[in-house]
């Protein structure tokens, strides 16, 4: 079994994290909030643990659906950067499903939840990633290529992906952003601007987000806003950690009808039966309407 690199990563996302800090305490101290940043980090520990709990499990499963795999590449050196590039296609459509099933949501809000844009944001990860079966949007990789090949893929995205959480980089040259996610097209995806609602799914090639109509660019004239639709206005773990479960509970418990309830699991996160909330299509047409006249 290969090693896990995100296992060898941690250490220096911890450094870069604190690097960052001391950057931002000269060029712009809003960047970080000690209290955010503090919740940032105790939420990643927690994901981390969460995932050693559940990991075991993950590659059973993984290994149990390889029984039934339809080719077998091996170890071949095409195989990496194929497994690589389908992979990250995985993560797209899972991320996109993140933003637009209400169940999936209710794990990935965690990673939106800072109202700050750092290095501290991307180890703001979740505790129910398992429970919510995230993991199943890269199991018919498990049918092309070996476990531990999928599996240290995954975990090179994962990487990647950090360096992305950050203001301190503007955008990168014109070659790299048309091809790579940058830290300009994720500070699209975490912004609350109605114009950035739930664009730029990508993990590492923005390219996906612009053959599937989801690629948004940064504006100057719009500067991201951070954070969620309704923002938790507390730093409590626990409530970051379950606040969407604890409101997808109320909301079936109390919802009229199976139809509904089911909804108020699958449908995007704002649904509800009786229109009365927003939804990202709702905000988003709003605000195009008002700047239409």
């Amino acid at each position: 079994m290969l090693a896990n690199p995100v296992d060898y990563a941690v250490p220096a996302f911890v450094l870069l994290v604190f690097v960052e800090m001391l950057i931002a305490r000269r060029a712009d101290p809003s960047r970080y909030e000690p209290k955010d940043t503090l919740t940032s980090l105790l939420l990643g520990t927690g994901s981390t643990i969460a995932g050693a709990l559940t990991g075991a499990l993950v590659v059973a499963l993984a290994v149990w659906v390889a029984q039934f795999r339809i080719t077998d590449t091996g170890y071949a050196w095409w195989a990496w950067p194929l497994c690589f590039i389908l992979d990250d296609l995985a993560y797209y459509v899972f991320h996109r499903a993140a933003h637009r099933v209400r169940w999936f949501w209710a794990s990935h809000v965690i990673h939106h939840s800072s109202q700050h844009y750092n290095l501290s944001t991307a180890l703001r990860q979740t505790w129910t990633g398992f429970f919510s079966a995230s993991f199943v949007f890269r199991l018919p990789l498990f049918l092309i290529f070996p476990v531990p090949m999928v599996l240290f893929c995954s975990g090179l995205n994962l990487i990647y992906q950090f360096w992305i959480h950050t203001e301190a980089i503007g955008r990168m040259p014109r070659w790299f952003e048309a091809v790579m996610n940058t830290p300009s097209h994720h500070r699209v995806h975490h912004a609350t601007n109605p114009r950035y609602l739930d664009r730029n799914y990508a993990g590492v090639l923005i390219v996906w987000d612009k053959l599937f109509g989801t690629y948004t660019p940064e504006l100057d004239e719009d500067r991201p806003r951070y954070g969620i639709i309704k923002n938790l206005g507390s730093f409590n773990l626990l409530w970051a950690a379950f606040h969407e479960w604890i409101g997808i509970a109320r909301d079936v418990w109390t919802a009229p009808g199976v139809k509904n309830k089911l909804a108020y699991l699958l449908a995007p996160p704002g649904w509800s039966h009786d229109g009365s909330r927003d939804s990202s299509e709702t905000i988003r047409a709003r605000w195009e309407a008002e700047h239409e006249k």
